[in-house]
């Protein structure tokens, strides 16, 4: 997969790298040549351009590119110019970095639905979350042993927890399902926002749309994004 990263920062160099790690093509953009040339043999392409100037941004491969990642974290200014033009030429896949609730805000009245929060987010999870296919988010307890949110795969719709044997035959276990709908904020503008079921049990049916939380080793949860 082709992504392209601007800001690199710590937050933007990092995941730019660990995209990198992973075998997958990254541009890295920054306007301060230092942060460029620090960074320049460890991802595919480091490119030093104002993000502000659209003739500068269109000169990246933006409409090529799997997603474009705004991590600009210092200048809530030009992170969110970077993201209207963005928005405006509409590359494939958008995602913007917020830096504050007010910043959040203005990024969803922009009609961004996926943003990044460093704080609260970790730069390997977002680079699970670019590259799995199902894959939503997770929540590592140790090296082994993750919590992870996912899809219902094709092959599970309609089906119920009990006949899928996730115990028994994939060796993990699902705490609970959830929906993903979406709702209003306060300037009316739609958010995506998950709505838990509950304790899942056996009887528990996996609908189309549906989210599985997922308890258990990396390698049986990696078998299950696979299926």
């Amino acid at each position: 997969m082709k992504f392209v990263i601007i800001g690199l920062g710590n937050f933007g160099s990092t995941l730019a790298e660990k995209l990198t790690g992973m075998d997958h093509e990254v541009i890295g953009v920054d306007n301060q040549m230092e942060k460029v040339d620090a960074i320049k043999d460890r991802i595919s392409y480091a490119v030093c351009l104002n993000s502000r100037d659209p003739e500068a941004l269109n000169t990246l491969p933006l409409l090529n590119s799997d997603a474009v990642i705004v991590c600009i974290g210092e200048d809530e200014g030009a992170s969110l110019i970077t993201t209207a033009h963005l928005k405006k030429i509409q590359v494939p896949r958008l995602i913007s970095r917020s830096v504050s609730s007010i910043h959040e805000t203005i990024l969803e009245a922009m009609g961004i639905t996926e943003i990044v929060r460093p704080e609260e987010e970790s730069a390997i999870r977002w680079a699970r979350k670019l590259t799995s296919t199902g894959f939503i988010d997770s929540f590592e307890l140790t090296s082994d042993y993750s919590i992870v949110e996912m899809e219902v795969p094709e092959k599970f719709i309609d089906k119920t927890i009990g006949q899928i044997g996730f115990n028994k035959n994939f060796h993990v276990i699902i705490l609970t399902t959830m929906k993903q709908v979406k709702e209003r904020n306060l300037l009316g503008k739609a958010k995506i926002v998950k709505k838990l079921y509950g304790t899942a049990t056996a009887e528990t049916v996996l609908n189309k749309g549906d989210v599985m939380v997922i308890y258990g080793h990396k390698k049986n949860i990696a078998k299950i994004l696979e299926y």
